[in-house]
């Protein structure tokens, strides 16, 4: 029996850099100067490239069980993509700690407690996160791909452009992780508590991080700023309704990533940003499948 759900999917590593267009970015870089949006757009970078890692090292763990080598091969390929997201996303948080955001110190703290779950937990509870954090982020880049008003308010187009590449690959991808979860032995009710405890969880540190970063930026003291860019935010999808049930999805028994098909998508931003006129074609250093 196949342990992949889509033999047909491809899953492409994009070499790619955006540390270039980077340059000149403004401290409120989000819509039109949005402090609300700054802040959380940088508070997710800043927790990427060590939940790319962690990514990474849960599933790499299981490579050799593995006997399906189609899954073999998009195991690979969710490698590569993941490795490289982790690499840029640093180049991104670099440069907001340089505009006075705590992305540094963000990193630290994830770092630190993905590397103390490792250590203290079972490898599959590692590899049941993963796959609960993949909806995650696939939500979001479905979010990120349909609407129009989610991808103006990343605002500065370096950083837009870098969480649409991103976006594409986690949909491309989103369903390596669960696959291979299920394919070693994992269980329905291992994969749903920890997704029940993942979300809870993730949005708690979420708000944390948020607070925090805010203190430490004089805008949000100015008179009315603060209030206005929350007033801005309540109408983001990313707090939509759909959205949270799209992410509650995930604790149906029997739920996979490919319940949504999202083809058409993908095959679209592939084009729009990789085909001959691509947005992003000219900063590839090169793809390998």
């Amino acid at each position: 029996m196949t342990q992949t759900s889509d033999p047909t999917r491809t899953i492409t590593t994009r070499r790619i850099s955006f540390e270039e267009s980077l340059r000149g970015l403004p401290r409120h870089f989000a819509g039109d100067g949005d402090l609300l949006s700054s802040h959380i757009i940088a508070g997710l970078s800043a927790v990427f490239p060590d939940g790319e890692d962690f990514f990474v090292r849960s599933v790499r763990h299981f490579r050799s069980q593995i006997t399906d080598p189609v899954l073999k091969r998009q195991v690979a390929g969710f490698i590569g993509q993941e490795s490289v997201h982790g690499r840029e996303h640093r180049v991104l948080n670099d440069k907001l700690a340089e505009l006075g955001y705590p992305t540094k110190q963000v990193e630290r703290i994830t770092r630190v407690g993905l590397a103390l779950r490792w250590k203290l937990l079972p490898a599959k509870s590692n590899l049941a996160v993963t796959a609960a954090l993949e909806h995650f982020t696939a939500t979001l880049a479905e979010v990120v791909m349909t609407d129009e008003e989610t991808r103006k308010a990343f605002g500065h187009d370096a950083v837009r452009h870098l969480f649409l590449w991103h976006a594409l690959e986690e949909s491309e991808h989103k369903a390596v992780a669960f696959d291979v979860f299920r394919a070693v032995g994992g269980g329905e009710r291992l994969r749903i508590w920890t997704m029940k405890v993942i979300r809870t969880g993730f949005i708690l540190a979420s708000i944390v991080e948020l607070v925090a970063s805010l203190a430490m930026d004089s805008a949000t003291y100015r008179r009315g700023v603060l209030a206005q860019s929350l007033s801005n935010i309540r109408r983001s999808s990313i707090l939509s309704r759909r959205m949270w049930e799209q992410l509650r999805e995930y604790d149906r028994p029997g739920f996979h990533p490919d319940d949504r098909d999202t083809t058409e998508l993908v095959e679209r931003w592939r084009a729009e940003l990789f085909g001959d006129d691509g947005a992003l074609k000219d900063q590839l250093a090169g793809s390998a499948a």
